[in-house]
């Protein structure tokens, strides 16, 4: 019994320190790619690879399919937005409104998660940047694309060179909401990003981009019935994230170096790997605050201009996020949406 129990822990001990070598090495050669390469939306790879080792724990064909449909996709968008939509305000916001609420769907479906979190992008930023110029929409979808599939490929290279013992996908878990319950977060989530989407959209507010985008994408995550503690902890995990990117960027403005934004992000990602995986209960915040740092670093690395304002820019950004969803969670919370009970 006692020696069923070592081999069990030695078991778990050997896959944990096998996913936090996994997750290492992912964003690390990520990071790498993307600063050495610096194709458009670049700094959005490392971020996916980041996402994927912890939603998607095994390798399978069904994530390149999922990347595939997501490909297809963006490219269509792309196109759709370069012939001319974006000259009619009012048909593009209500496109923008019935595809994010898809997407927001799809979100709470396990099987879609890749699929959803990239539309979701895709949907914000290629419009906004169409209105000022049509063309760049393929340029972007492109781009957008790369990162995808450089992410996947980091993703497929780490799990085969880092194999797990007794690992065997056995398909997606069956989403456990229902499909009202999915219905339901969608509308919610809905409610906290489309408002700011159509002041940003209207208003042509291009400085900030990257909190619309921020507000989007993490408002799936407060639409339960705790929403409030929800955003806190939001707010708690990316100011966890902005320290850690301001002192890497003051080391960073000391060594302006690849292979030390390689290494430095890469001891970063072994403290944050070995919390996700030792400590499940607080992944989520281990795993938004590295997230924070991966986006506010790549984007204002890659930039290309004006780096020192943009960095603060953007750290000022994230504390707005987390005002206005701790005030609209309140709002949400203390009223009875009876259109949207369950």
């Amino acid at each position: 019994m006692s020696d069923n129990m070592n081999s069990n822990s030695a078991l778990a001990n050997n896959q944990i320190q096998i996913r936090v070598m996994r997750y290492t090495v992912g964003v690390g050669l990520a990071v790498f790619l993307a600063a050495l390469f610096n194709w458009p939306l670049a700094f959005v790879a490392p971020v996916f690879v980041a996402k994927f080792l912890v939603d998607k724990a095994e390798l399978n064909k069904e994530t390149i399919y999922e990347l595939m449909i997501a490909m297809v996709a963006t490219i269509a968008l792309g196109l759709l937005l370069s012939n001319g939509i974006t000259h009619y305000p009012l048909p593009l916001l209500i496109l923008i409104g019935l595809m994010m609420l898809w997407g927001y769907y799809l979100f709470t479906d396990p099987k879609w998660n890749l699929f959803a979190t990239i539309l979701i992008i895709a949907i914000l930023l290629l419009p906004f940047m169409a209105i000022s110029n049509p063309g760049i929409s393929i340029f972007l979808a492109v781009g957008l694309t790369s990162s995808g599939v450089i992410a996947v490929a980091i993703f497929a290279f780490v799990h085969i060179y880092f194999p797990e013992q007794q690992s065997h996908f056995k398909g997606y878990k069956i989403s456990p909401l229902t499909t009202q319950q999915r219905w339901y977060a969608a509308f919610r989530a809905m409610l906290i990003s489309f408002p700011i989407v159509c002041f940003f959209f209207i208003f042509q507010i291009t400085e900030a981009l990257f909190t619309m985008m921020f507000i989007a994408l993490l408002s799936l995550m407060i639409t339960g019935e705790k929403s409030v503690k929800l955003s806190t902890f939001l707010i708690i995990s990316n100011s966890i994230g902005g320290v850690l990117a301001i002192a890497m960027f003051a080391m960073l403005s000391l060594v302006p170096n690849l292979l030390f934004y390689t290494l430095s992000i890469s001891l970063v990602a072994i403290v944050m790997a070995t919390q996700i995986y030792t400590k499940p209960e607080k992944a989520p915040i281990y795993a938004t605050a590295f997230s924070t740092v991966l986006v506010l670093l790549g984007s204002t690395l890659m930039s290309g201009s004006d780096i020192d304002n943009n960095m603060f820019i953007r750290i000022f950004q994230l504390f707005l996020v987390g005002g206005y969803m701790i005030f609209v969670s309140f709002f949400l919370e203390t009223r009875n949406w009876k259109f949207l009970q369950i």
